[in-house]
């Protein structure tokens, strides 16, 4: 598919004229016809070179939106959906020599001693598929929910592991998953962006993991504040009437595309211009967009609202249902950031420190569930769950009780669990295995590659067509990796 090609209208400086008027003649981008949309109430036809168009998938799909929903720092999968009985009868001895010799990021693994987790497990639904207590409010919809047990990669660090799990690389700079599926499928949305991320502070890795990096700039995310408006710069000043704001915006869409036309390798300035005319239209609907007031108490119950613990995660968790009705593509949810060791980063105190952040998002995921199910919107929606990686069965290493850190655990890329659900997905099913340790992935290893590859498949994309040539080489969301077997396991019978 070829997304490098650029607008050949040409504009001049506009007399005085009409608001419609002004808003027939702004000029070739597909925003021109969004403006219009908004005084006729009518659904034009998107332009041909709107880089942003809906686009065929490569065979039918089975999910229509994708809402990630990211546990920055890496959850402990033992102490949430991978149990592990046998860390009961060995907490406190040493690995067996087997396992010794894997490399760990602070923890040296001939000298930590095992260490069982506290939370207690027990088999929910039709399918008896165990889950810790942490998560008991997911868990009661675990027949919806495929766990995947057996996850990995090759990164030891935050950063690229973020930049993993999310770019499908462990270099930093390559387009993000969300900016690949938004160059693959365009967007259904005219009025809002089509990749939204919603943080709670700053991440390990900083905001490339959301970026579009080589591909063009329009595909990158948008992120929304969690504390005051959501979003920046959004509110027109009280002395500017729309006709002047319309007066404005053509100028600046005239030079503008002046300024491109000797420049027309760099997409940023593309993306400039098209963000420009998407903020205009975005007054109308993204007021409405974060406007809760019409939701039910109920609904407000569901998603943990009207609590501290919870109130956070939950209005995330509840944005994101209202975007998938209003067609947005790509969500993700964030809970945990960088500041005051406030996320899934469980060096010390790790049994206290992962019941208080699944606190903070058992509730909301729960409710997220229930809600899409009931409104019909489970079916078209995949919802994943996960993290950077996992965490080890031993606790931290010496370098970090030095520090302080007391009943931790290390980094885990050798095996962790993610789970999907909606979208397509057969749920009350596990896939894959780590060993009786939980260290690492033994049976039916499924490599974050594979999970992308996933997650394209559900959405009617195969991941090797899905291409963009960059410095003469065909790159992908799943580099040379990726197996959509596992699509095909997941996908209902």
């Amino acid at each position: 598919m070829d997304n490098t090609r650029q607008s050949n209208h040409t504009h001049q400086v506009l007399p005085p004229c009409s608001r419609r008027e002004m808003l027939e003649r702004l000029g070739g981008g597909f925003g021109v016809l969004g403006l219009a949309a908004l005084l006729s109430g009518e659904q034009p036809a998107i332009a041909a070179d709107n880089p942003l168009a809906a686009k065929r998938s490569h065979f039918p799909a089975k999910a229509k939106s994708v809402i990630f929903l990211f546990m920055h720092g890496g959850p402990s999968h033992l102490d949430t959906f991978d149990p592990k009985p046998l860390l009961q009868k060995l907490d406190g001895q040493k690995l067996p020599p087997s396992l010794q010799n894997l490399q760990l990021q602070f923890t040296d693994a001939k000298d930590a001693p095992i260490m069982a987790p506290t939370a207690r497990f027990e088999r929910y639904g039709q399918s008896g598929i165990e889950v810790s207590e942490l998560f008991s409010n997911v868990a009661a919809h675990i027949d919806d929910i495929a766990v995947i047990r057996s996850c990995h990669h090759e990164a030891f660090v935050h950063s690229i592991a973020l930049n993993m799990v999310n770019t499908g690389s462990l270099r930093v700079g390559l387009p993000s998953m969300g900016s690949w599926i938004l160059y693959g499928l365009g967007s259904e949305s005219r009025n809002l962006p089509s990749y939204i991320v919603m943080d709670s502070g700053p991440l390990k890795s900083g905001p490339s993991v959301y970026g579009s990096g080589f591909l063009p700039a329009i595909y990158q995310g948008t992120k929304l504040r969690s504390k005051g408006s959501p979003f920046l710069n959004l509110n027109v000043p009280p002395d500017i009437s729309p006709e002047e704001q319309l007066d404005m915006l053509s100028a600046l869409r005239w030079y503008n595309e002046r300024h491109l036309e000797t420049r027309r390798q760099n997409s940023e300035l593309s993306a400039r211009i098209n963000a420009y005319e998407l903020a205009f239209r975005m007054q109308a609907e993204a007021p409405d967009l974060v406007d809760i007031r019409k939701e039910s108490e109920q609904t407000r119950k569901l998603y943990g609202i009207n609590s501290d613990v919870t109130a956070d995660f939950g209005m995330k968790c509840l944005l994101a249902r209202r975007m998938v009705e209003r067609g947005i593509r790509f969500i993700q949810l964030y809970s945990g950031t960088n500041e005051n060791s406030e996320d899934w980063d469980t060096h010390g105190a790790n049994d206290v420190n992962q019941r208080k952040m699944a606190r903070r998002v058992d509730k909301p995921i729960a409710g997220l569930l229930a809600d899409l199910k009931q409104r019909g919107l489970l079916d078209s929606t995949l919802v994943i769950w996960g993290g950077d990686f996992g965490r080890t069965p031993v606790t931290d290493g010496q370098l970090m009780m030095m520090a302080g850190y007391i009943g931790g655990r290390d980094h885990n890329p050798y095996g962790f669990t993610m789970w999907m659900a909606g979208g397509g997905v057969k749920g009350g099913q596990v896939i894959g295995e780590t060993d009786e340790l939980g260290f690492r992935a033994v049976k039916d290893a499924v490599h974050v590659h594979d999970v992308h590859a996933t997650i394209l498949a559900l959405l009617g994309l195969d991941h090797t067509r899905l291409t963009y040539l960059y410095q003469g080489r065909n790159f992908r969301l799943t580099d040379t990796g990726g197996k959509n077997i596992f699509a095909q396991r997941l996908l209902r019978t």
